[in-house]
């Protein structure tokens, strides 16, 4: 295209050159998770079938469809894919929701899987059964759901943070994050992760009614998405209160009471509006449950024969018009998910204080110590803005990039809260999946502390005359430096022992999760 001025192809050409480094940033986040995905498949696939298989007391249930002939291949190089809580999410795909206790996993990874077994599998239907094809939906759709979430961190990060540095290094850490099994495995996590970073950036860009719909759609995956209407409530306050701000400085009399009374009613209505938004596929899923065991219109002469003995020898309770409805059902608030947590799961406050459970403690201990020392130092940082919620003060005219950002509060709020609802309330060793799939800031703090203690990533001479990064003196993080973690790792030794503690948790956890998980043994 041609410019129709000089001013014209100036700006065109400043603008290029402002968008190319996010592109940049962009494509090497997106490479080096396509790398680490491809790993952990074949990782878990070799320990898989290295390592016997632990005789866990997990949901097994028959196979009650005969196998095809790829069935065995898929099995062997994604079976590892399949254990414990994934077996839930394949047999809701291939049977519905059977079990009472099968209602504890949410309907939409299960509807995604069987959408691209019947979608883009279906023509493998002759050689792959349906369980076959839902097994290789699992590898290919969580692949695609991490990297879209990846995507979306690093777009939020870049919105809150307003820090090139800390968004790219804090993206390339979530490539191989501590909960990795659960991103690649037949969980919810990845498709949770990629609509919850991807609803908050819309949100922290004014596209409030794509961001509800978005994170309406995340809490049709997990139950914790409701958590996510603090953050509908909070951000479209702060903006009111920005604008409130604005016309009490610009405008006169009359004008600027109906401009506050506008601005608050448009702030309840948006209020009122995403929290029913954001609520409604949990209630709707729940009065579902209601539906399906209180008012049951399935008889157990319609269910395979294999899967109703298992249901007896387990004590798994299926729907049955013939027979009583459950105890919970005459509640006056009959919410199935909450009677599944308290019988099948035995969740509860305080419940998990005993000392048998401290080697699960001991396991979350350092996702729950990387959301601590995000809210200490944030506070130490900004303790005016935090006792004001976040909502006025000094810092907010003139942020300050990076962590310490205003913007950044919110998210911090909303980590310790999930921090401290899953150490109290939860099975604590959840901790580690549950907040790396929920919220930036495990990522955010830990390329914090990298950045601020590791001096591999800001001189260009080091020491040691064996350890030399290949940068750029002017700024030696986003020039030629492109992905900082490939360039640390081959001087693991050499970096900082902050440095060595951040990637050596990281690592371990991604390694020892496939070991452990995809052979039934228990992990977090």
């Amino acid at each position: 295209m041609v410019c129709s001025s000089a001013d014209g192809c100036r700006n065109r050409f400043v603008h290029s050159l402002s968008v190319s480094p996010m592109t940049m940033d962009v494509k090497a986040v997106v490479e080096f998770a396509t790398v680490t995905r491809g790993l952990s498949l074949v990782l878990q696939a070799v320990l898989n079938a290295a390592i016997p298989d632990h005789e866990a007391d997990a949901f097994r249930p028959p196979r009650t469809e005969e196998p095809l002939y790829l069935d065995p291949v898929v099995d062997w190089l994604f079976g590892g894919l399949a254990h414990w809580d994934a077996e839930h999410f394949l047999f809701i795909a291939e049977r519905g929701y059977l079990y009472e206790h099968n209602f504890a996993f949410f309907p939409l990874f299960p509807i995604v899987l069987r959408g691209l077994a019947e979608t883009l599998l279906w023509p493998l239907s002759s050689w792959l059964s349906v369980r076959g094809r839902l097994l290789l939906a699992v590898a290919l759709g969580n692949t695609t759901l991490f990297l879209l979430s990846v995507v979306a961190l690093y777009a939020l990060s870049r919105a809150v943070l307003q820090d090139r540095r800390l968004a790219l290094l804090s993206s390339l850490l979530y490539c191989f994050t501590p909960a990795n099994v659960f991103m690649t495995a037949g969980y919810s996590e990845s498709l949770f992760a990629a609509l919850t970073f991807g609803g908050l950036f819309l949100l922290e860009k004014g596209f409030t009614l794509r961001a509800c719909l978005a994170l309406s759609i995340a809490t049709a995956a997990r139950s914790n998405g409701l958590v996510n209407i603090g953050f509908l409530l909070y951000l479209p306050s702060l903006n009111a209160i920005s604008q409130i701000r604005v016309y009490r400085a610009t405008t006169k009399g009359r004008s600027k009471v109906l401009h506050y009374i506008w601005v608050i009613l448009r702030l309840l209505l948006t209020s009122l509006f995403g929290t029913a938004v954001i609520a409604l596929p949990f209630c709707a899923f729940q009065y579902y449950g209601y539906r399906t065991f209180c008012t049951p219109s399935t008889s157990l002469e319609q269910i395979h024969p294999a899967l109703l003995s298992l249901g007896e020898r387990r004590g798994y309770r299926v729907p049955d018009e013939n027979g009583p409805p459950p105890l919970w059902c005459m509640r006056p608030l009959p919410l199935l998910y909450s009677h599944i947590q308290d019988v099948y799961w035995d969740v509860g406050f305080l419940r998990y204080f005993e000392l048998k459970q401290i080697p699960n403690f001991i396991l979350a201990m350092p996702m729950a110590s990387l959301a601590i020392m995000a809210a200490y130092a944030y506070f130490q940082a900004n303790p005016e803005l935090c006792l004001r919620l976040g909502l006025w003060g000094t810092g907010l005219e003139k942020p300050t990039p990076g962590l310490f950002n205003p913007k950044a509060f919110v998210y911090v709020v909303h980590s310790t809260v999930l921090l401290v609802f899953g150490t109290l309330c939860m099975h604590v060793q959840v901790l580690t999946r549950f907040m790396a799939s929920s919220s930036p800031v495990p990522f955010w703090i830990s390329a914090h502390l990298l950045l601020l203690n590791e001096p591999l990533l800001h001189r260009r001479k080091t020491s040691n005359p064996n350890v030399q990064l290949q940068t750029d003196p002017k700024n030696s993080f986003v020039h030629t430096l492109q992905n900082p973690i490939l360039a640390l790792l081959p001087h693991f030794k050499a970096c900082s022992p902050t440095t060595q503690s951040i990637l050596g948790y990281f690592l371990l956890y991604w390694i020892l999760g496939l070991a452990l998980h995809c052979n039934f043994f228990p992990w977090t």
